[in-house]
């Protein structure tokens, strides 16, 4: 059984072509040709140079695969269009691609996320697979398009989607500046009122991911693999530190204001610089969000889902590998 991996040399992508691995599973890797290969390096997997966005470069990268794990995407952008491109449009290339080329094809699961439904009303109630879709930001309605691609050729292809909440541990850059404030005895939090969110630590999701892309009864569903707790933004500090091994770390509270403000600046200047900016005014508006949060009622019932990877765990393996990779 060939399996294709999308995302192969990014922080999630490459977790997966792990396990997989583990598994013994021969394993193909579309990589542009621009893309560090530094996580695949050594690793007995196929490497094939195409790229999502020009569909005339799939159809070797996808031709006799029976399980696909899309899990490229585009996380910052300069403009809504070019999420669409790189998310929607990205997404139906591969789809167009299968459906020509790959005929003994056994599942395809796509990665979405939880910015594709949008945030909780409140704790009580997290959101579930049956929530009314209401992205907040560019990136989440880009992913919520992708999805309704993916739902839009299940009566041709045996679809799964999965949809992770924020996700960390080892090789992951985005949360790095996090461990960063804290390793300095710093820990800004936002607003004044305590903030709820689901996170998952990266081998969890894999592990969910697999048990999707293997369950029957998965395909034409979706799923929310994440944490069964919710953490405040309080705990998250407090786990760091330790994991740090801090004595003490000074918490600012920063006003959503202040936020929305510093947002609005990072905004111009990447315009200014023409280069996508990482904080931007949608993601200012992300962050001060009281609930990111979700269930994990339906993958726990229907694929046995269960978190296995706690909080203070995560975080110690997480800091260890930065530490031991330089990056701390």
């Amino acid at each position: 059984m060939t399996v294709l991996v999308t995302g192969a040399t990014g922080f999630i992508g490459s977790h997966l072509v792990d396990a997989l691995l583990e598994r013994g599973l021969p394993v193909r890797c579309i990589v542009r040709r621009q893309s560090n290969r530094r996580w695949l390096e050594g690793k007995p997997v196929e490497l094939v140079e195409a790229s999502l966005t020009e569909p005339d470069s799939l159809p070797r990268a996808v031709a006799g695969v029976e399980v696909v794990y899309h899990v490229a995407g585009l996380i910052a952008a300069r403009s809504f269009e070019e999420f669409l491109r790189g998310n929607r449009d990205a997404t139906a290339n591969l789809i167009t691609a299968l459906l020509r080329h790959a005929p003994n094809l056994r599942r395809f699961v796509f990665l979405s996320s939880l910015a594709a439904v949008g945030p909780a009303a409140s704790l009580a109630e997290p959101v579930t697979e049956e929530t009314p879709p209401h992205p907040l930001t560019a990136y989440g309605k880009s992913k919520r398009a992708a999805e309704e691609v993916v739902l839009s050729a299940a009566a041709e292809l045996p679809v799964t989607i999965v949809r992770p909440p924020a996700v960390y541990g080892p090789r992951d850059a985005a949360t790095l500046p996090f461990f960063r404030s804290v390793r300095f005895g710093i820990a800004p939090l936002i607003g004044f009122r305590t903030k709820y969110l689901s996170l998952i630590h990266v081998r969890d999701l894999v592990h969910g991911i697999l048990l999707a892309a293997e369950a029957e009864c998965a395909v034409g569903r979706t799923y929310f693999i994440s944490s069964e707790e919710f953490y405040t933004w309080e705990q998250l500090v407090e786990a760091a530190r330790e994991a740090l091994g801090r004595r003490r770390v000074v918490r600012l509270r920063v006003p959503h204001a202040l936020v929305m403000g510093l947002a609005t600046v990072a905004e111009v200047a990447g315009w200014v610089s023409r280069r996508p900016p990482v904080f931007d005014f949608e993601k200012g508006r992300d962050i001060i969000q009281p609930y990111w949060i979700c269930s994990t009622e339906r993958a726990r019932t229907e694929l046995g889902y269960r978190q296995r990877i706690g909080l203070a765990e995560g975080m110690f393996e997480t800091v260890c590998w930065y530490r031991e990779h330089g990056w701390l």
